[in-house]
């Protein structure tokens, strides 16, 4: 896959089997973007290896935050893009590629990587960028309005994986309150209970 390339490793073919690779295009759509993402392909690679590390990492890893319900909605993928062209200064159409990268491979192997790679970034990033990551993991769960319990166990996990405790975890949740499933629900029954009483009342 061309994020292993960015990683380092070497390029791996496309999956036949894809939805892609099976539904019939123009030869010159097929030409016009695949010259356009060996064009951005390009520029990436001219980025230090450290670079190209960090930003593919970094976009990993919101795509776990965002795949944690197995569904990657367009408000959670809007927002990893924004978050990965303001951590990495990239151009969009840069930052898009390397998100889209990252969603399928976080598709097609988040079971088997995603410690890994969360391993490997907390190992080499500093303190700042774990925790901006951290927060920007729960504003993609929250992108939709609403962190699902599934949701918020996955963020515990990357939390953990980044070095944070506990504590450290619940503090950056905090922020992210309202937007708790766990909290709506409680706060919706608190209101049916307060309606239902001033029914009863009257």
């Amino acid at each position: 896959m061309v994020l292993r390339r960015l990683f380092g490793g070497g390029p791996t073919e496309p999956d036949p089997k894809s939805d892609d690779a099976l539904a019939p295009r123009p030869a010159s759509a097929d030409m016009n973007e695949t010259d356009t993402i060996r064009k951005i392909v390009g520029q990436l690679e001219a980025l230090p290896i450290e670079q190209r590390r960090f930003v593919a990492g970094y976009a990993y890893i919101l795509g776990r935050a965002a795949h944690a319900d197995l569904v990657f909605g367009a408000e959670e993928v809007a927002a990893i893009e924004q978050a990965v062209v303001e951590v990495s200064g990239l151009p969009e159409a840069q930052a898009v590629l390397i998100v889209e990268m990252a969603r399928n491979q976080a598709e097609l192997y988040g079971a088997t990587e995603d410690f890994l790679v969360t391993r490997e970034f907390a190992r080499t990033a500093t303190l700042e960028d774990r925790q901006k990551l951290l927060r920007a993991a729960f504003r993609i769960g929250a992108a939709d309005q609403s962190i699902s319990s599934v949701e918020s166990a996955e963020l515990n996990s990357i939390g953990k994986e980044l070095g944070f405790a506990d504590a450290e975890v619940d503090a950056i949740r905090a922020e992210f309150a309202d937007s708790l499933s766990v909290v709506q629900a409680m706060r919706q029954m608190a209101v049916h209970a307060e309606t239902q009483g001033g029914s009863t009342a009257s």
